[in-house]
């Protein structure tokens, strides 16, 4: 089907293609197979079954297929997190185990696996120590998540509460933390409203923009046909179709045109014209119509703007300023390994060392230390107790008050 009538926002151009065509690789799969095995290593599943594809810097790249066709699968051996049977993987150029290529992986799991304990965030101030950020860069980035994904006013209540679209809200905000430069999203509007739908899509479209490289699992072939440039359908652990949207979703038999309100006389001579060509019974005219996520967020806007409350998740924000800047000094987690294998330096005796946090064992020891007093929360250093005076003992007088005793009537 010829459309002539085109979003910009969510279709590519030819020069955005020529783009991708001559960027580089992120990620190559060659000859990729996977067999799950029984205990006694006979094969059960073969779940991916010779597979091949690239995909290129900047790229949204779509993995498609029904339940068991091997997506799933794939994004785990892409992660490291499962050994190909066969076949050969590259992300960034490295074996996806390699640690410092984690650290440039942003991914949200189909299932959101968090601590319910802990508030929205505490939540992404764990996930951005694990990846080396400084404390400020961890509150700053938190600020913007939230606000991003509209968590704000939620910060303070368990994670452990939240509804299941709200995880996923908590969930996209941490697999974001590390600014990655692959992110690998699973599912990710499973669960959410349709304002949280389009504000996902949104982020999707932004993040390509700056060069970043998306891979989305989803079921929801619309929001994929909005997004990806490019998708892959899995059957049977094969890839029975991959190529660009705009060419897979191409009806050649057909072709419509879209025109503003027309009048009778003038419908009348283009309907004169086109029966020269096409039988009466293959003509169809009718008005275009929006579809429900458009006429829905429309309905959405109005009771905002009439102060309307709501006690759950809200739209959110623009797209966080770390996300949107231009390449930026990355913190050095790539640095990771070289930190740990560096042979530790002794410090120059007159240099000043710089007062660090104790660790939970140097605190507990340091509470062992103290002296408990009830009412008070500062306690004294613990000192030796004095020791009694010991005066000499009179050996004379203490035998005669024991001979005393013994023969004492009973």
């Amino acid at each position: 089907m010829s459309v002539i009538e085109a979003n910009p926002a969510l279709n590519l151009s030819g020069n955005r293609q020529a783009t991708l065509g001559n960027s580089e690789v992120v990620i190559a799969v060659r000859g990729l197979t996977k067999v799950f095995k029984d205990f006694w290593g006979r094969p059960k599943a073969r779940a991916v079954d010779g597979v091949d594809f690239e995909v290129r810097k900047g790229e949204v790249f779509g993995l498609l297929g029904p339940n068991g066709s091997g997506k799933s699968t794939t994004v785990k051996m892409l992660l490291g997190l499962l050994y190909p049977t066969k076949g050969h993987i590259e992300v960034f150029g490295k074996s996806p185990r390699h640690v410092a290529t984690k650290a440039r992986i942003g991914y949200l799991p189909e299932e959101s696996y968090l601590y319910r304990y802990l508030n929205s965030h505490e939540t992404l101030d764990f996930f951005g120590n694990l990846f080396h950020l400084t404390n400020d860069e961890r509150r700053q980035r938190s600020e913007q998540l939230l606000d991003m994904v509209g968590l704000t006013q939620t910060r303070t209540r368990s994670v452990g509460e939240f509804s299941k679209g709200m995880q996923r809200r908590i969930g996209l905000a941490q697999a974001l933390i590390n600014d990655p430069d692959l992110v690998i999203l699973d599912e990710p509007t499973a669960g959410l409203d349709p304002i949280g739908c389009r504000e996902v899509k949104d982020l999707i479209l932004a993040l390509a923009r700056r060069g970043k490289t998306v891979i989305l699992s989803s079921h929801l072939l619309s929001d994929v046909e909005d997004v990806c440039d490019r998708v892959v359908i899995y059957y049977g652990g094969k890839i029975q179709a991959m190529g660009e949207l705009k060419d897979l979703l191409a009806n050649r038999d057909a072709m419509r045109i879209t025109t503003p309100p027309l009048s009778r006389e003038t419908t009348q001579k283009v309907m004169e014209l086109i029966r020269h060509d096409v039988a009466e019974d293959k003509i169809r005219i009718d008005n275009p119509t929006q579809n429900l996520e458009s006429y829905f967020l429309d309905v959405v806007a109005k009771a905002k703007q009439a102060a309307a409350e709501t006690s759950g998740a809200q739209s959110g924000g623009k797209v966080a300023a770390y996300l949107q800047a231009g390449a930026s000094a990355k913190p050095a987690t790539d640095k990771v390994l070289e930190r740990l294998t560096a042979p530790a330096t002794a410090k120059p005796a007159e240099q000043p060392v710089a007062a660090s946090a104790p660790t939970v064992n140097q605190a507990k020891l340091e509470s062992l230390a103290k002296p408990e007093r009830a009412g008070s929360e500062a306690s004294a250093p613990l000192q030796p107790s004095p020791v009694p005076e010991t005066k000499p003992v009179d050996l004379g007088k203490a035998n005669e008050k024991l001979s005393s005793l013994l023969n004492k009537p009973k």
